[in-house]
């Protein structure tokens, strides 16, 4: 009896610190509800004091503030500010730049579903659309990549002025300055067809309404220079790049060498007070065309002669310089792995300007670094993700088209599973992407420069879309291979570097800026913290710390109690009014996993403190799980504004199930690696109690988006949805359109394409060619003469979308191609097989076969489109002996007879085909087994066709000789042609 009450009052006193934590009380309120369940307890059993009593004394200790800050907040205040490293002004300003949005909802741990249901789904005005439906499309049919990459090296001139003369550089720009003043939705749009059509014209229109002049001016202009400006940026008149990176400053933009120095000097013939410059720049976007230079350089003012003689050094300043100042040097061209966007270098020595060209005047002097990392949000939020998600789209589509049209082994290459494990990742990594990019432009509409959740989009989009590209240059192989002005995918694939690299390597982002600016940006208590810790005055600073330490402590402790009771019991259920049942339960994982994040992120602040900035691999987890949390939402998002079909379902399906095990996998690595393991497998226990519970997307998942990656129309609303976010065409000639030609004419026939292909596939059909084929077909009455040339026509769009460019020796000139199977030279794919095997069986007195059932059948079935290819035509008789397609191993369509590698391989066989001293030329010049490639397939084809071998008195050898003509070329194709061979 006494064990009993013992137990039950350990598990009351157990149960109440749980609940303390849960309920997230106050340090007085749950330090005073402790305390009265200790002494209620121990009524219960006097043994529950063993742990009551040292629940009572922590419990004095955070009521008593003179006791509690001498054993508790001094000494953590003194460890804590001798662990952090010191800070730079400039450190201090990247990471007190930005603002937060959803995604510090989800580093917090209890996410709000009431906000995250009233975010606004991002919508284009009728401004917008009609923008991106007249202008954006005129841009795109007057672009081809292959004549500006490798003929022009530079946009045409008719390009040049359509862009500049209808907007397309001021996309930011308000209208009271001229310009469209768009949504990020609108500008995301924008550049995702454009880049759909050229990435080299996007790049073009991407840098002005990114990482610019224009809205460096808008955030922190004067006036003056708004109205000097920005409706030259607008109209087009004025073309902008900006001078951040050089040869000794890449990542690391603090340490730039570029410096500008406090002195007088003349301009315009007047001496002023302005800056003595010396810069070199590279890799500078629009700087060989650029009419505007924006700079960013260390300034100094070793003189004092801005009045404070105490301040010499500013540091990082941005100005606005126009390209042809004095000693101003633009022009030199760099090449970016092929991809001809204007790209070169600016420099300039002893250049003089006045101080009204810095941004925003004298004030905003030494402030150039928090503008330029509030302002890099855009080309990290907007421009990059855009174009990623277009690249992913366009190879949605082409690859998509090249897996149902391409057959191999008799059937579409999308239907192998090797192939589908391929494109079913490419299909959910897309659908992704799209929703990502939702998610991202709805926090950007809003205002505000999430700093943090514009990093996730720049790492996660670009490296998405590397993954996406790859697979589709797998799935396509060697069409993909041959360069050319055929080839849809090299152009995406060659560019992936660029995207990697630009606004901040993704190396970088990952493994620092994510988490460490989420850090400071998210955690509700962490950068105050870091401000006292930093601060001057320790003895205030003391005092503000002992209040914040422990609400930060009671809000580690209720993450870490949600996420213990999560681990058993699941998330907690609270999600989006909106919440389905298959939308709810992702919703409870998402619960769950941000309160770990929360608890793990807080274990690894918290005893790593500044070393975290030094575990680049651990704070790349940290951020795999921020980030890939933000997507999931994303990704709900995104599924309850769609179709909700099951096509769009297994879409969003296999994306949710990848993130989740993307942040299991990284938990599970970081707890591995943490270098305090007992901490390591505490809050591993925690979260984890029963180890892994997610998988990757199943076999069959993948199986059923593998098909849907094929389908289109009511079968896959998402490729119909993705038509209207990229530059669409169905031109025959055109790069892009040639496949998708092929495919939408594929989709519209294929009952009767199925149906032909597998009559063919059985051999039921005489001749050598495909157009032998259809000929027989039709004139057996297989198929109309209408249905024959939709036949031919497709097989010559087929093979013309799967050819590849031939060049001359130079590789200078793509060279025309010729398709033989095109309707005008199909008849010259025809042959005399069917007549010369016919004379043959006749002087060799063998029985024609006159039984037509197999095309009877072709002609009676009528396809359906759940039902390409009808019943079996005729089979051989005996099926005693499975070989071929009868063979229950062969895993592929329908095949003619094949002899397995047992049956070819007897003793016999070999002897005959090894002994040379005893062959016999002239008599194994008969025998199939030693015919040339040609005279093997007439006879096999002879045996297919020659099922039922007539007796010789049947034979009519007059008719044979006499009426059987040759297969006449007349017959769909041409009736002009005679019946020569």
């Amino acid at each position: 009896m006494a064990i009993g009450l013992f137990i039950l009052a350990v598990i009351i006193q157990l149960a109440v610190v749980l609940a303390i934590f849960l309920l997230s009380l106050s340090r007085v309120t749950g330090s005073i509800v402790a305390l009265i369940t200790v002494i209620v307890t121990a009524i219960i059993s006097p043994w529950s004091l063993i742990l009551g009593i040292p629940m009572a004394l922590l419990c004095l200790v955070l009521l008593i503030a003179p006791l509690r800050q001498s054993l508790i907040t001094k000494p953590v205040y003194k460890a804590l500010g001798g662990a952090m490293p010191s800070m730079s002004d400039t450190e201090r300003e990247a990471l007190d730049a930005g603002t937060s949005w959803w995604e510090k909802e989800l580093f917090m741990g209890a996410p709000n579903w009431d906000t995250f249901a009233n975010y606004p789904y991002p919508q284009l005005s009728e401004e917008e659309q009609s923008f991106i439906d007249n202008e954006v499309e005129t841009l795109c049919a007057m672009l081809d990549e292959w004549q500006i990459q490798h003929k022009d090296k530079d946009l045409s001139p008719e390009a040049w002025q359509f862009i500049k003369s209808n907007g397309f550089l001021g996309l930011i720009i308000p209208k009271e300055f001229g310009g469209l003043e768009f949504s990020s939705y609108a500008q995301s749009r924008v550049m995702s067809k454009i880049a759909s059509r050229s990435p080299t014209a996007a790049v073009t229109c991407m840098v002005p309404n990114s990482l610019g002049p224009g809205e460096l001016l808008m955030h922190y202009g004067t006036d003056e220079q708004k109205q000097r400006w920005l409706p030259g940026l607008a109209k087009g008149d004025e073309v902008p790049c900006f001078g951040l990176t050089g040869p000794e400053a890449g990542s690391d933009a603090g340490a730039i060498p570029d410096t500008g120095v406090v002195c007088y000097g003349m301009h315009e013939g007047e001496q002023v007070l302005g800056l003595r410059m010396n810069f070199s720049k590279r890799w500078i976007t629009l700087a060989p065309v650029a009419t505007v230079v924006g700079l960013a350089f260390k300034m100094h003012d070793p003189e004092g002669l801005l009045g404070n003689p105490e301040k010499t050094d500013y540091g990082i300043t941005c100005a606005l310089v126009p390209a042809n100042h004095e000693g101003v040097v633009t022009g030199p061209r760099h090449n970016p792995i092929g991809s001809p966007f204007m790209n070169g270098t600016v420099d300039g020595k002893d250049v003089f300007i006045p101080l009204d060209y810095i941004i925003g005047g004298v004030e905003n002097a030494g402030r150039g670094w928090r503008m330029l990392m509030e302002c890099l949000g855009v080309g990290r939020g907007i421009s990059l993700p855009a174009l990623s998600t277009s690249a992913s789209e366009m190879t949605y589509l082409s690859v998509g088209a090249f897996a149902k049209v391409r057959e191999q082994f008799k059937i579409s290459i999308g239907k192998f599973e090797g192939v589908q494990d391929a494109t079913s990742r490419m299909a959910s990594n897309t659908y992704m992407l799209e929703a990502f990019r939702h998610l991202v432009t709805c926090g950007l509409n809003q205002g505000g420069t999430p700093s943090v959740m514009t990093a996730m989009a720049k790492y996660y989009a670009t490296e998405t879309m590397r993954s996406v590209v790859n697979d589709g240059m797998d799935v396509v192989g060697g069409r993909a291979v041959q360069m050319g002005p055929r080839n849809f995918l090299a152009t995406p694939y060659q560019a992936i570097p660029v995207s990697i690299t630009v606004e901040g390597a993704n190396i970088l982002t990952r493994s620092l800026m994510i988490f460490g600016q989420g850090a400071m940006r998210c955690h509700p208590y962490l950068f105050d913290e870091l401000q006292l810790l930093q601060s001057e005055d320790k003895a205030a600073a003391t005092e503000k710390f002992d209040t914040l330490f422990f609400k930060h402590l009671g809000y580690t402790f209720n993450r870490g109690a949600k996420a213990f009771v999560a681990g058993y019991v699941g998330g907690s259920d609270k999600a989006p009014s909106f919440a389905d049942a298959f939308t709810r339960p992702y919703y409870k994982h998402i619960n769950r996993l941000s309160a770990s994040f929360a608890l793990t992120a807080d274990m690894a602040l918290g005893l790593l403190a500044g070393d975290l900035k030094r575990k680049e691999m651990l704070s790349g987890r940290l951020a795999d799980i921020h980030s890939h949390l933000f997507i999931a939402t994303a990704i709900l998002q995104f599924y309850e504004h769609g179709s909700k079909s099951e096509s769009e379902r297994l879409h969003a399906e296999v994306a949710l199930q990848n993130s989740l095990y993307t942040i299991q996998e990284a938990f599970v690595s970081f707890f591995a690696n943490f270098p305090n393991r007992m901490a390591a497998n505490v809050v591993s226990f925690v979260t984890f109690p029963s180890g892994r519970i997610f998988t990757p997307a199943s076999d069959e998942l993948k199986r059923q988006l593998g098909d849907t990656f094929m389908d289109d129309f009511a079968a896959n609303p998402f490729r119909d949805y993705l038509k209207t976010m990229v530059y669409y065409n169905t031109d025959a000639d055109d790069v892009t359109g040639r496949m998708e030609h092929a495919y939408q004419t594929l989709v519209e026939i294929e009952p009767l394409w199925q149906k032909f292909k597998k009559a063919e596939h059985q051999d039921s059909f005489e001749g050598l060619t495909f157009e032998d084929h259809v000929v027989h077909a039709s004139q057996n009455g297989g198929i109309t003469e209408e249905e024959a040339e939709v036949l031919i026509q497709y097989n010559a769009m087929r093979f013309d979308s799967l050819l590849t460019d031939t060049f001359d020796e130079h590789l200078s000139e793509a060279l025309e191609r010729d398709n033989p199977h095109a309707l005008e030279n199909a008849v010259h794919q025809l042959t005399d097989y069917a007549q010369l095997k016919r004379q043959a069986q006749s002087k060799n007195s063998i029985a024609v076969d006159t039984d037509a059932s197999a095309v009877d059948e072709l002609a009676t079935n009528e396809p359906t489109i759940n039902e390409p290819a009808i019943n079996d035509l005729d089979r051989p008789a005996n099926t005693d002996n499975h070989t071929g397609d009868a063979n229950p191993n062969h895993g592929y369509e329908s095949d003619g007879d094949v002899e397995l590698v047992s049956e070819q391989d007897t003793i016999k066989e070999v002897n005959s085909q090894t002994d040379f001293e005893e062959s016999e030329p002239e008599r194994e010049a008969l025998d199939h087994r030693h015919r040339d490639a040609e005279s093997h397939l007439n006879e096999r084809m002879g045996n297919n066709h020659n099922r039922h071998i007539a007796p010789p008195d049947e034979i009519n050898t007059e008719v044979i000789d006499n009426d059987i003509k040759p297969l006449e070329r007349q017959s769909p194709l041409s009736r002009e042609e005679d019946d020569k061979v």
